[in-house]
């Protein structure tokens, strides 16, 4: 088994979004992305094809929490709102962990893998055959 090898043409054929983004970035990001899937021999994802779907999606989720899709490309807070003020506005965060539900929750591609990958989450109790 081998590795899944980022390609940005399928990536931004796939998500539009990130055409203006360089490709090295968007490389950058897919190593990061996996940190949170393993790319490796023993991946919990054994086919190539849906790691590669999977790594896209937290690539995509990666890229949106840091900024590449926003004005300024400065990185989006990561959390959820917990106060807000209007006067010379204000506006504060609850952390949420990476790798936790609530930071995948911060984009739509972070909801779609946490989904996705909802059947790797579980326990899976395999008992030893016997013989008899």
């Amino acid at each position: 088994m081998t590795a899944v090898v980022f390609d940005p043409v399928a990536f931004k054929a796939r998500y539009p979004e990130f055409a203006a983004v360089a490709n090295a970035t968007l490389g950058a990001f897919f190593t990061e992305a996996g940190l949170y899937l393993s790319n490796a021999n023993n991946s919990p994802v054994r086919n190539l094809t849906r790691r590669a779907i999977l790594l896209n999606m937290l690539t995509a989720h990666v890229a949106y929490i840091g900024g590449a899709l926003s004005a300024d490309g400065l990185p989006r807070p990561v959390g959820r709102l917990s106060q807000a003020g209007e006067g010379s506005v204000s506006a504060a965060f609850e952390g949420a962990p990476p790798g936790s539900a609530q930071w995948f929750q911060q984009s739509q591609y972070g909801a779609a893998f946490w989904q996705a990958t909802s059947s790797l989450r579980g326990f899976r109790y395999v008992s030893r055959p016997t013989v008899y």
